[in-house]
């Protein structure tokens, strides 16, 4: 038995310590919010915050893991996490809706160290997550307008 800290909660988990922390998430603890997309660490679509960076959990051990918290898309809160979403819903970001999570999850990392963070600083952060709808021009009016480098129009 493991004991992880996930979005601020102590959970024990049964899972063998080999095993993937995106397994862990969608099958033994049921939070489906962080995607399974290519199981190789190349989508990016299961990415979450281990620490304060943003990983894939496709490819993280729950053995490496250690004591670092986890937070996923259903734990993301707080006001910088407030200001992406509604930045998110303003620009009309999401199309399938599919990787949103990840980007969220990618975005709220990049401005948790970066605070007013320069196109091509999201575009390095944001690199790593695969939108099959192309919405990244969307995806970067969004950014900068929760960082306040934008107004809404």
């Amino acid at each position: 038995m493991l004991k992880l800290n996930i979005n601020g909660k102590t959970v024990e988990v049964q899972s063998d310590p080999a095993t993937p922390l995106l397994w862990v998430l969608r099958c033994e603890l049921k939070m489906t919010g962080t995607k399974f997309g290519c199981g190789v660490g190349v989508c990016g679509a299961c990415t979450v915050h281990i620490g304060k960076e943003a990983k894939t959990s496709c490819q993280e051990k729950l053995s490496d893991i250690g004591a670092n918290r986890i937070t996923t898309i259903e734990g993301l809160q707080g006001t910088q996490a407030r200001a992406l979403k509604e930045a998110w819903t303003h620009v009309d970001v999401v199309q399938c809706g599919y990787c949103q999570s990840a980007q969220l999850m990618a975005a709220s990392a990049l401005i948790q160290r970066n605070p007013t963070p320069s196109l091509k600083d999201i575009d390095c952060a944001m690199h790593g997550i695969i939108c099959r709808c192309g919405t990244y021009p969307r995806i970067r009016q969004a950014i900068l307008e929760a960082t306040g480098q934008v107004k809404r129009t």
